[in-house]
């Protein structure tokens, strides 16, 4: 993607690389991070949903639910707005099963499962911030290990609830925070840095990784069975370790 004093411009030619499923109903893409999936002020190829209408010459494109930028991975959208109410219910059922995989500061062998409420976390300086706070919905995060070394951990996770930001708060919450995380990483000061300096050498030496090592591995619901591959930074920051996938 093409570099701009504002982020990614995806081009025509990546688009197509990242389309895992398309049929007259369903359009599936593996969104790398950093891309962003609402339309945004620069354009239609800033976005995700910008560059596949274009792409794809649709007018219109329905995105059930979203990625943050940062995230990787799979990414559904409906052609018509029919299925994409009904994929909005299922997923608001629960009825969809989503696996993630995220690498993970700090070593740990066990599986866990968080049950743990999430709501506003006060007193922080990032408005964003959320955390686990007796008041919040409930909400519920499986960890599951996949292989630890040289100070990290790949884990799968299996979300049973859909709360803001809940993988990376309940993350944070066991002591293992997402690598690359600027707001439940090591210091939530580093996300107020980066938006004031944008990346730096301080930055990278901390974070290791330029965005949060979350990715969505996996997409279920009925007959529909949706898998992205490991995005290219997981397997960098593991080969350094000497873990390959």
């Amino acid at each position: 993607m093409p570099r701009t004093d504002w982020g990614w411009l995806i081009t025509p030619e990546e688009l197509a690389s990242w389309i895992l499923h398309e049929d007259e109903e369903l359009l599936v893409i593996n969104k790398p991070g950093l891309v962003i999936c609402h339309p945004s002020k620069h354009g239609p190829w800033s976005s995700l949903i910008g560059a596949c209408r274009e792409y794809f010459g649709a007018e219109r494109l329905h995105m059930p639910s979203r990625l943050d930028r940062e995230t990787s991975g799979v990414v559904v959208m409906a052609r018509n707005a029919k299925l994409a109410s009904h994929l909005q219910r299922a997923m608001e059922r629960r009825r969809v099963m989503k696996i993630y995989h995220a690498i993970l500061y700090g070593e740990t062998e066990h599986a866990v499962i968080v049950d743990k409420p999430i709501g506003k976390m006060a007193g922080s300086a990032v408005i964003l911030r959320r955390g686990v706070v007796e008041e919040g919905p409930p909400a519920i995060t499986e960890f599951e290990p996949v292989a630890h070394g040289g100070g990290y951990t790949l884990v799968k996770v299996l979300p049973r609830t859909g709360r803001l930001h809940q993988i990376r708060v309940h993350a944070n919450f066991i002591g293992h925070p997402v690598v690359g995380d600027k707001i439940y990483g090591p210091d939530e000061q580093h996300f107020i840095e980066f938006l004031q300096t944008g990346w730096t050498p301080k930055l990278a030496a901390t974070l290791i990784l330029r965005r949060q090592a979350l990715h969505a591995s996996e997409w279920v619901y009925g007959p529909y069975h949706f898998t992205a591959p490991m995005p290219s930074d997981f397997q960098t920051l593991l080969d350094a370790v000497g873990y390959t996938l």
